[in-house]
């Protein structure tokens, strides 16, 4: 056998490895089809509590960190800013904005891994909420971890006390 038909066969593989891996990703989005669209970023966000840059690492079913949802622009990880408002958190993504309304979060922690990043103890933060009837963990890699927390604590405690 000469190196010519070797090749061929090693790309033939390898297209055979990315039309699998594809077929996935395209099976994982049809069956995440009925998880709604985030809600559209409101005119008034109320007061800004900050704006944070950082990394947008996952966004997964609730409690179940190797579950990526992969629809409606929150399967990629991207660099991204975060804004913190009385209203909720605008996660600006490049290509979407998605908007996390203040009393759709149901938690904020931290976290050492999930799908696809492991890091040093507490290094994401996980904001737990949920979107439409689904509860998500979107998990972030702040610049600035603590100042974030402080942020999302206070819009926490806002939403609490107008609820």
């Amino acid at each position: 056998m000469d190196r010519s038909w070797l090749m061929a066969i090693v790309v033939a593989v390898l297209f055979g490895l990315f039309g699998l891996m594809y077929s996935g990703w395209r099976g994982r989005r049809k069956r995440q089809a009925g998880i709604p669209k985030p809600e559209s970023v409101p005119a008034d966000l109320g007061q800004a509590l900050g704006e944070f840059e950082g990394f947008y690492v996952a966004t997964t079913s609730a409690g179940k960190p190797l579950d990526r949802i992969a629809v409606r622009g929150l399967g990629f990880r991207a660099r991204c800013s975060v804004s913190v408002a009385v209203a909720g958190l605008v996660v600006h993504l490049p290509g979407d904005d998605v908007f996390i309304p203040a009393g759709d979060v149901r938690d904020f922690t931290e976290a050492t891994w999930t799908i696809d990043r492991a890091v040093e103890e507490k290094g994401l933060q996980l904001v737990a909420w949920t979107l439409g009837a689904t509860p998500v963990d979107s998990y972030f890699r702040m610049d600035e971890p603590q100042a974030f927390a402080q942020a999302v604590d206070a819009m926490r405690s806002t939403e609490r006390t107008t609820s």
